[in-house]
Order: C-alpha cells, then structure tokens, then sequence
C-alpha cells in the first residue's frame, strides 16, 4: 500500500485569474475606513465638494470655433432648402419679444465673426440675414464691437455690393433724430447722442474710402431722409448738422448736400410766408418779429432729446389765430436756427480758404441762387445768406449785379423769372450797404438802355397798359422806381459836399441837379401810352411820386389821379386773367391786383431774432427824405389837432342845439 508523502512546508499560493483593479479609482477616504453600511443593500452616501463653480451653460454660449462653424453648415444648407439652423443664426440679431431670451453680448460678437469670415456666402438668399444684422443695435454697444461691425460692413459692400444701398441707407438713418440703433442696452453704459452719431460717421466716412462710388447712391438716401418741413425744430438742426458733417470727409459731395439744405429751407420758408398771409392783418405783423431769441446751439441739441419748443399738449379752446401763430414762431424758429447753421459755415469755409477756394464757396452760393431760389417765388429769408456773402468782394458784387441783370433781361427765361430778378436786382442795390456809388450808376445805366430799347419797339403797337405782353418792360420800370427812392442821392450831378441833405429844393432857390438821362428816361416811359405808373406795384408808385415831387425830377400826381378811371381789363390780351363777362365792382378790383406787378422786393427789413446778426453792416435801413418826412409829420400832428377841435365844435354845437 502506498503511502501519499504530504510536502513540508506552507501550502502553496493559488494564482488568482481576477484582473486586478485599476489604478485610477479614487480609494475611499481614510475617516470612511472603519464605517460599514447598516445593511449589505445600502450604498454609501454622496458628498460634493463646496468648493467646485457650478455654472449653467445657456444655448447662446459656445465656443467662437463652433459658432463659426454652425453658420458656415446653417448658410450652405440654406442654400440647399434647409432653413433651421439659419433661422437661428437670424435670431440672434433680432430684436427678442416680451419674456424672451437674448442673445449676449459675446455670443453676437462671435456670431458677427463668424459672418465676417463667411461673407462671401452672403448671396441675395441671404437678404433677410442682412438686414436683421443691420438692423440690429451695432451702435450702442462697446468700441470693440463697433470696430467689428465697420469690418463686416466694409466687407460686406467690397464682396456683395447688391447691400451697397442697405448700408448706406441705415447709416443714413441713424443720422436722424429716430435711429434704427439703440444707444441704450441692457448690462450697457448709455452713449451720448453726439458719441453716437460720431460713430456712424467714422463707419461712413470709411465705406466711402473703401468704395468711392458709393456717393451717388448715398445723396439719394440723404434726401429721403431730411426732414419734412412740418417736422421739429430739433429733427432739422440735428440733420442739417450731420449732413455738414458728411461735408468735412467727402468734400466730393459739398455740392449736392449744401443744395439739399437750400431747397428745404426754401420750402420752410415759403410755408411760412404762406401761412402767414392766412393771419388775421394785426396778428401777422409783428408775428416774426417778436419770436424770441432761440437759446440753444446745433451742439446743445443734438445731446438734448428734448425739445423745448415742441409742446404735445393742445388746447382745444384756444382760439385758432393763436394756435396757427404758435405753429408758426415754431416755423420761424426753426428757420432761424437753420440760417445761423448756414452763416456759420460759410464764413467758416470763406475765411480758412484760399482766394480760389473762397470763390468756389461763393460759386455754390450763386449756382444755388439761379437754380433753386431765383425760380420760387416770393422766397423771403434764405436768399440772406447770398446777400451777405458777395458783399465781402466788388469781384463778387459785379457777379450777382451781373447774373440778376442777365436773367431780368433773357427772353427765354419765363416771365415769371425775368420779374423776380428785376426785383433781386432792384433790391440788392437799393438795400446793399457795400453797393458803391459807380455799381448804382452802371446798373441804372443798363436798365435805362434796356428800357428805352423795350419802349421804342413797343410804343407803336401799344394800345394801353398790358402786364402779359410787356412784362420785362414793367418789372424793369418798376425796378428803377425802387432804386430811385433808395440811391436817389448817387443820381445826383453834384457830389454830396455841394448840397446838404437839409438844403430843401425850392422854385425860388437853386434846386438839386441830376445826371443826363435821369430825368429824360422817367419823363420818357411814364407819360407814354404804355402807362407803366398804372401797372407799377401802388405802394412802389406812392413813394416814388412822393419822393419825385418833393426834389423836384417830376410831377406825377395828376396821371395818378387820371389812372384811377383806367380800366386794365379794356387792355388786356386774350391771355390775361380777366374774363370777357360784365365786370362788376368787385370782380374790376380782383382783376386788377392780377395786372398788376407784386410789390415783392426780396431784400426787405430781414427779422430773424438769432441769425440777424450776420446782416448787421451789410443792410441799408430806410432813411427818411430831408424836410419830406418832417413837413408830413408836422401836418399829421396838426390834422389831427384840427380834428379835435372840430370834434369838440361839433359836441358844442349838439349842446346848443339841444337847449
């Protein structure tokens, strides 16, 4: 029998099979060795560190490399017909709803990135995306931000030039007193307006560097962007400001813009002037002249949302007079404020010239004369500005004087035209403080000669007085008249030294004596069949007879009374505004104000409170006749004691009568 021999020694070591535990468990902490689980199915209790951020990550906030690439994948599917992800791309530009989220601002910087390195993906499919980036709130956000925004915007235009006039056309608006962009956003400082708008500048003034052909397209947004005439005081000041400023970095369009502010003013005032002649007689005549002095500047305006002189609130029972003469001091003030923008750019840019850089200014101001202000009747404040300015020169005196006496004279011109610039003519040299002496006298001389030539070929044919035939002819008349009782002292023979204005002409002492031809050519054309005195302005007429008679040239008192039994209807060719029916009273008097010249004189008394000044020294205020005025002074005093004392005569007189 075998016996089975047991080894000396310890038993041997099995080999476990088991994989041994990995060396990245974390191994219990110590305080937890000796702690056994109440049960064997009871798990160990979980403790989080205190001291671990927890941060909740919302779907705006991804990293810039996976938003840039999220809207190359959302533009290129939107090419293909799958909309989603670039629906979500247009979301963040949007402007959020009520209750909604919105996006932050680092993740539309990181969205507008993305676009700058896709923007050559931006085709018109994308249309609806560009405009929800231009639209959005670039403008009121940080320096950095708006850098990055002018980028997109560069490349934008560079790559897709069909956004060309999008751009500009927002650019254009926030200009304006209503900005598309917010200057005020949540979590962000608010900018001044006056930041604000330097902003859109600096972005405009560098697409017009980048793309010089985008200056037509943008005076074609800037003039559908001014101002109507009705709007505030505050909306045209803060545009008219801007569009100078455009002026200083594209001098290109110095032109086009200074032509734009010219032509709405114009209107301005025209709708002033108009609704002035609505007024009652007493509430018109002092209504411009008591408009008080506007207080605040251009600058002041444009960080002052406010705007003192725009009152939203109404009376109903105030009377209608009142609220149209409110309506109107807004008007005026608004012009004002205005022309004073205009003085203070021009004789900035004439007195930092050089002498062919004055007269390019003042090229502007005559170009805007012949086209816009000459052709609208009865402008009365802006042509001010012209007034002003030529004076500084007798380079620039002899070009007006010149241009006026051209277009009074041309035949093609409509008649309407050649009338106004008799008037300009007439009036700038009778109201021109720096008008010379010698300017009178050739003026005077030209317009002699070209009314002797219209008299000579129309005296034969002539029937009677006639306003549609011989238009140029009256206006012209008209406008020697008009000089006549401003200059009459430089049509004198003698100089000023020989004769003191006290000196009184009288039948029995030596009276004054005039030039050759002055007295010849009044002689001549007022008591000839044309009959000028009848269809002359009244008012022209009554001073001018006055004045003649008084220094003895002529007496014309006695046509004058002759003329109030002329009829000008009996005169009148076919194209006249009289009507073959039986006149009546009432119907013979309308008539007669229509063959008649308007006594428009477009250089008379300027009564703008704050822009007045830059007129002062340039404007020849009526100065009365010597002895004229005091002898008619001493005889209204003593009508007037006459009749006081027949007033009293006649009191007396029903007392006795009643005893």
């Amino acid at each position: 029998m075998t016996t089975a021999i047991r080894p000396i020694g310890p038993a041997p070591t099995q080999i476990s099979t088991k994989t041994p535990r990995s060396s990245t468990l974390v191994r219990k902490r110590r305080d937890d060795d000796n702690l056994e689980p109440s049960s064997p199915t009871k798990r160990y209790r979980v403790r989080f560190d205190s001291d671990v951020e927890v941060r909740t990550i919302d779907k705006w906030e991804k990293s810039p490399a996976v938003i840039q690439d999220a809207v190359r994948r959302a533009l290129q599917s939107h090419r293909i017909g799958d909309s989603t992800g670039y629906d979500k791309v247009k979301a963040v530009y949007a402007s959020p709803e009520d209750g909604q989220e919105h996006a932050s601002p680092s993740a539309i910087r990181n969205h507008t990135v993305a676009l700058l390195s896709n923007v050559s993906l931006l085709d018109k499919s994308c249309t609806d995306l560009v405009h929800a980036a231009l639209g959005s709130d670039w403008l009121g956000r940080s320096d950095d931000y708006v850098h990055l925004f002018v980028q997109f915007l560069a490349n934008l235009v560079s790559t897709q030039g069909l956004f060309l006039s999008d751009v500009l056309r927002m650019l254009v608006e926030n200009l304006t007193t209503t900005p598309s962009s917010q200057r005020q956003l949540d979590d962000l400082p608010t900018i001044p307006l006056s930041r604000f708008y330097d902003r859109a500048h600096r972005a405009l003034q560098y697409l017009l560097q980048i793309v010089p052909s985008a200056c037509r397209i943008l005076v074609s947004n800037l003039i559908t962007q001014f101002p109507h005439h009705t709007d505030s005081r505050r909306a045209h000041v803060v545009y008219v400001h801007n569009l100078l400023q455009i002026v200083a970095y594209a001098p290109v369009l110095q032109t086009d813009i200074l032509a734009l502010i010219t032509e709405r003013l114009v209107k301005i005032d025209l709708q002033v002037q108009e609704d002035l002649e609505d007024l009652a007689e007493d509430v018109e005549e002092g209504v411009v002249q008591h408009v008080p002095r506007a207080q605040q500047n251009a600058a002041d305006l444009l960080d002052d949302p406010e705007d003192s002189d725009e009152e939203s609130d109404t009376d109903d029972d105030m009377d209608e007079d009142i609220l149209r003469t409110r309506d109107i001091t807004k008007a005026v003030k608004k012009m004002d404020c205005i022309m004073n923008m205009l003085f203070e750019y021009y004789d900035q840019r004439l007195s930092a010239n050089s002498h062919d850089g004055r007269q390019g200014v003042v090229n502007i101001l005559l170009n805007q004369f012949q086209t816009i202000i000459l052709p609208t009747h009865r402008s009365r404040h802006t042509q001010f500005l012209l007034f002003h300015f030529v004076q500084q020169s007798t380079i620039h005196i002899d070009l007006f004087v010149g241009m006026c006496a051209q277009a009074s004279f041309d035949k093609r011109r409509p008649a309407m035209v050649q009338q106004a610039a008799a008037a300009y003519l007439a009036s700038f040299v009778a109201r021109g403080m720096h008008v010379s002496s010698e300017i009178v006298l050739e003026v005077w001389d030209y317009i002699s000669t070209e009314i002797k030539r219209l008299h000579r070929e129309s005296e034969t044919s002539c029937r009677g007085p006639d306003l549609q035939r011989y238009s140029t002819y009256y206006s012209l008349v008209q406008a020697l008249l008009y000089i006549f009782c401003f200059r009459w002292r430089d049509l004198e023979a003698r100089s000023d030294e020989d004769f003191e204005d006290d000196a009184l002409p009288s039948i029995y002492g030596e009276e004054r004596q005039w030039r050759a031809g002055v007295k010849e050519t009044f002689q001549l054309n007022i008591f000839s069949k044309l009959n000028p005195l009848k269809v002359c302005s009244p008012a022209i007429v009554t001073e001018f007879a006055r004045i003649a008679h008084h220094l003895h040239v002529i007496y014309v008192y006695h046509l004058l009374e002759t003329n109030k039994r002329v009829r000008l209807s009996r005169y009148s060719g076919p194209s006249s505004y009289t009507q073959l029916n039986r006149e009546t009273a009432l119907t013979a008097r309308k008539n007669e104000d229509h063959q008649q010249l308007d006594e428009y004189f477009p250089f008379d008394p300027y009564h703008l409170p704050k822009s007045k000044r830059w007129i002062e020294g340039d404007y020849r205020e009526w100065v009365g006749i010597p002895g004229l005025d005091d002898q008619e002074a001493s005889e209204s005093e003593s009508g007037e004691e006459d009749a006081e004392e027949s007033d009293v005569e006649e009191a007396t007189g029903t007392e006795k009568s009643d005893e």
